[in-house]
């Protein structure tokens, strides 16, 4: 399944206004990065972020969030999000937008 090319161009929109912002071709969508660190992309119809392992637990709790798993090793810190929770343009701005914060605290990737 290709990746969901509207919820791509809703993250191009956000990116836009970040400083040091790169798109890359990641694990067949796309991925979004900050000083070389991604902080949100598109796999299939999901929305990934990177959200660091303290609000992991609590974004968990919504029934549209899951463990980012591709490869049968779940990895922390980092989600994949239903439609369900990035449909609504304020939501999806307030997730990346904490993505987007964890991602800052993070050594830059050269």
């Amino acid at each position: 399944m290709p990746f969901n090319p509207a919820l791509d161009d809703q993250l191009q929109r956000l990116a836009a206004q970040w400083s040091h912002a790169e798109r890359k071709k990641m694990f067949g969508g796309t991925g979004y990065l900050v000083n070389g660190n991604m902080v949100a992309g598109v796999y299939k119809d999901l929305l990934v972020l990177r959200v660091g392992k303290d609000a992991e637990e609590a974004l968990l709790r919504h029934p549209w969030c899951r463990p980012m798993d591709i490869t049968g090793k779940p990895m922390q810190g980092w989600l994949f999000v239903e439609a369900e929770g990035w449909d609504n343009d304020e939501r999806l701005g307030e997730l990346v937008a904490q993505a987007k914060a964890f991602v800052e605290t993070l050594p830059a990737k050269h």
